[in-house]
């Protein structure tokens, strides 16, 4: 049996507030729960008490590892409230992030070792977009309402997308969410629909036909659908139920004729599935933002016709319209027309009602998660490594190590080798590695004269790839040459018995692979730097620690020094190494040691050595401090 996940589900809604997504993550997390998973459920909340037990628990949890707060394997879900919902908060509106949801997110998420974090229409701001940014864990996202208006009022809309990159695996409920959410946010995108529950008993009887409206649609939408109703006002054998909180009003007003054939319900009185059970059709006029379409698959779960406006996500979800009858939004005519067919033609209804899909139970959609979530999983990297390797290395020393520098032989650097040697001597390195941009030469020359210096050298190059960003590949013994794909690169560091190393992996002041290429190659890092000095922003930092926590994959730093001044700037302690697989093995177990304040001193300084100083004095100068260096040896 596989192992059991420990899984975070995170929905913007308060917790209790009635609508599709909480109750989709209520059943879904249950089901999760059964297979033998560890679930919480994550969420704002109208409860103080609530939110005060789970912020106690959660700070509790940050002192014994988080273990304290997941459930056993196989017990139910969890529920955490990280943070009070505010009064505007509606059921029908996305949530605002309440100002301190941020940082209780991210100590939980710091606290708890969770595999999979898996947010719910994880749109800013709301809690589920802040689980997101904080997250170190493989991110799972669906996307559950058509509605354009969720999407394209969303500000900032490249800022958002930077923050999508995250998701490693993107779901939604419907095609029409799909294709909604691919136009403005390019992926791809898993469509699992929702579950339903078993159905009540139908109540069977002769009589009229029983029309049904629920007000999870707008008040538009009633409208219309009372105003079909009146062109009915002659036509005998129907009734109307309405399930909804705010009865008859000027806003949707009944038409004195049909007053008495339509009946308003309290929902306080009255369930949904109470009202499906007795319905023969139930009647959705949205007009596009409110379309309901989990309110669909209800209904054909329990038998029920569902008569519908022409939009996509309803077409969809009642399979392209083949078991329904369809209408234009807010036309009234053909709406009544619609239902005289199914008055004047008794066996449509009984026609119509034999091809509807058969209830899809949440154990189901349950399965299919789970196989995104074990696929995400199965990408990760092995943490133990070759465990006999580690022993070994117990018995060597420690040395300090920098994996990322340049000399001359870049064509942005003017750092004489022997000088390169000499810095990396007196800053108590014990290796290096020599990673000019799509050459070897520097490297190889250093390798020639290390042993005067007494210190070890990595033969390294940072390659230019076609048009993904740049890639380091350690222990090289032939240059590769720039321009190729980032596959063929891969391939070559491998085929050398080389070690495939990701330098500045998100900062976008550097040519960087997207997380678009970094997840297809995600096997074949060997290691990643999480730690760049030169990066000016530190978020970018910050991503790729993130990236390397959640594929465990080993991480590195270096300095990226172009100048001898910056380097060990960052430096790696770890015990000595010979050879690729030694390295590796002991890069797993390293400290990353950091200095801040460098980078503008640095980039000062290369900024003279490479483009201030003509190259006569250039030239003079790198004699100079290649005497200099060499006496010193």
């Amino acid at each position: 049996m596989p192992e059991p996940l420990a899984i975070v589900h995170v929905t913007p809604y308060p917790w209790g507030a009635v609508n599709d997504v909480n109750h989709h993550v209520e059943r879904l997390t249950a089901e999760l729960a059964a297979l033998g998973h560890r679930v919480l459920i994550v969420a704002p909340s109208d409860s103080a008490s609530l939110v005060r037990d789970s912020r106690a628990a959660i700070r509790s949890a940050a002192r014994d590892g988080g273990e304290g707060l997941l459930p056993a394997p196989g017990d139910p879900p969890r529920v955490l409230a990280v943070g009070e919902a505010l009064p505007a908060m509606t059921t029908r509106s996305r949530t605002t992030l309440p100002i301190d949801v941020s940082r209780t997110l991210e100590d939980l998420l710091a606290a708890v070792p969770v595999d999979i974090c898996h947010v719910h229409e994880p749109f800013a701001p709301s809690a589920s977009a802040a689980a997101l940014r904080h997250s170190r864990a493989l991110n799972v996202a669906t996307f559950h309402s058509p509605a354009e208006r969720l999407v394209s009022t969303q500000v900032a809309r490249k800022l958002v997308a930077l923050v999508f990159g995250r998701i490693d695996a993107r779901l939604a409920s419907f095609p029409a969410t799909r294709v909604l959410m691919s136009r403005f946010f390019p992926g791809n995108y898993a469509v699992i629909a929702p579950g339903t529950e078993a159905p009540l008993p139908r109540v069977d009887r002769t009589g009229p036909l029983r029309l049904a409206f629920v007000d999870v649609e707008e008040r538009a939408a009633l409208r219309t659908f009372l105003r079909a109703l009146r062109r009915l006002a002659d036509t005998d054998g129907w009734e109307a139920t309405v399930l909804t909180a705010s009865g008859p009003s000027s806003a949707a007003p009944v038409p004195e004729r049909i007053a008495g054939r339509v009946r308003f319900i309290d929902p306080t009185n009255t369930t949904e599935a109470e009202v499906l059970a007795a319905a023969d059709v139930l009647v959705c006029a949205s007009d596009g933002d409110a379309a309901a379409p989990d309110l669909i698959l209800r209904a054909q779960a329990a038998g029920v016709l569902p008569l519908v406006t022409r939009l996509p996500v309803y077409e969809n979800v009642t399979d392209d319209g083949s078991t329904a009858l369809l209408f234009e939004r807010k036309d009234t005519e053909t709406l009544a027309a619609q239902i005289r067919r199914l008055l004047e033609d008794d066996t449509l209804l009984a026609r119509l009602r034999e091809r509807t899909p058969a209830p899809r139970p949440w154990r189901d959609v349950a399965a299919d998660v789970d196989g995104v979530y074990r696929t995400l999983a199965a990408r990760r990297h092995d943490p133990t490594g070759q465990p006999k390797i580690r022993a070994r290395l117990q018995e060597r020393q420690l040395i300090e190590v920098d994996l990322h520098m340049h000399t001359d032989h870049s064509f942005d650097c003017a750092t004489p080798v022997e000088v390169l040697l000499a810095a990396a001597r007196d800053a108590g390195l014990g290796a290096i590695a020599v990673t000019d941009h799509n050459e070897i030469s520097g490297a190889l020359e250093a390798q020639a004269k290390a042993e005067a210096f007494g210190v070890k050298i990595i033969i390294g190059e940072e390659v230019k790839t076609e048009h993904q960003g740049e890639v380091i590949g350690l222990f090289l013994t032939e240059k590769i040459p720039r321009g190729l794909s980032m596959a063929d690169t891969v391939a070559d560091i491998k085929r050398q018995g080389g070690l495939v190393y990701v330098p500045h992996p998100f900062d976008r002041m550097h040519s960087v692979p997207d997380y678009e290429h970094l997840v297809p190659m995600v096997g074949d890092i060997d290691a990643i730097e999480v730690y760049n000095p030169r990066v000016a922003i530190g978020a970018f930092n910050e991503e790729a620690e993130r990236f390397a926590a959640k594929y465990r994959i080993v991480a590195g730093a270096g300095s990226d020094s172009h100048v001898a001044q910056g380097l060990g700037s960052v430096r790696i302690r770890m015990r000595d190494f010979n050879g690729p697989a030694e390295f590796k093995e002991s890069l797993r177990d390293a400290e990353i040691v950091t200095k801040s304040g460098t980078l503008l001193y640095v980039q000062a300084l290369k900024f003279l050595q490479t483009k201030a100083v003509p190259p006569g004095a250039r030239r003079a100068r790198k004699e100079r401090q290649v005497r200099k260096a060499t006496r010193k040896s």
